[in-house]
């Protein structure tokens, strides 16, 4: 699948995949680690945001949502009224450098090819600023596939594997990568990364 067949799948199965979520998922509580070691009104953006009700709502009022998917920005416009929500693709980010102390992308990545997720770890640490911190799903498995009636559609995803994403992280400045599990929000146990940009400047 292209960008543009991604697009078109996620605008198609938005309100179905929001409306099938397990509201009681612990994934959402991780974003309190994410949040405890920024600065006061933290600028936060949140990739691949959907209609907004998992991650989104629970970021400091102001935060940014980022989605392919127009569909899902329409609901995110309605669950998150105060976020700032722009349709975009996140391996071209369309924010100036050092924009955000942090980014959260969950289960967003995977919908990427994996060739271009090197791309996309790059945009995140562009866009962070010197210590900013990251939370994102982790894959557990190598996988590039097409899933037809997924959430009564077809939705594609691609992962080259755990330790791969791990060294991409680090590659793109991450120096520090911790490792957790959480319930996502369709039920499963689910592993993700909390990483923090390399804090160093250019003289």
């Amino acid at each position: 699948m292209d960008r543009n067949a991604v697009r078109r799948a996620w605008d198609e199965v938005a309100e179905t995949y929001a409306a099938r979520r397990d509201p009681d998922g612990s994934d959402a509580a991780l974003i309190d680690d994410l949040l405890a070691d920024l600065p006061p009104d933290p600028a936060v953006l949140d990739v691949g945001c959907g209609d907004g009700a998992r991650t989104l709502a629970n970021l400091p009022p102001g935060s940014v949502g980022l989605d392919v998917s127009r569909r899902g920005l329409d609901l995110a416009s309605e669950t998150v009224p105060d976020a700032r929500l722009v349709h975009g693709e996140m391996s071209a980010l369309p924010f100036a450098a050092d924009r955000f102390d942090a980014i959260t992308a969950y289960h967003a990545v995977f919908h990427v090819a994996r060739e271009r997720h090197p791309a996309v770890y790059a945009e995140f640490a562009r866009v962070l600023r010197p210590g900013g911190r990251l939370l994102t799903t982790l894959p557990g498995g190598r996988f590039e596939t097409v899933r037809r009636g997924w959430m009564g559609g077809r939705m594609f995803f691609s992962a080259p594997g755990r330790e791969r994403t791990l060294d991409q992280l680090r590659a793109a400045g991450f120096t520090t990568v911790e490792t957790m599990t959480a319930t996502d929000p369709l039920g499963s146990s689910t592993e993700f990364a909390l990483a923090t940009l390399d804090g160093t400047t250019d003289p």
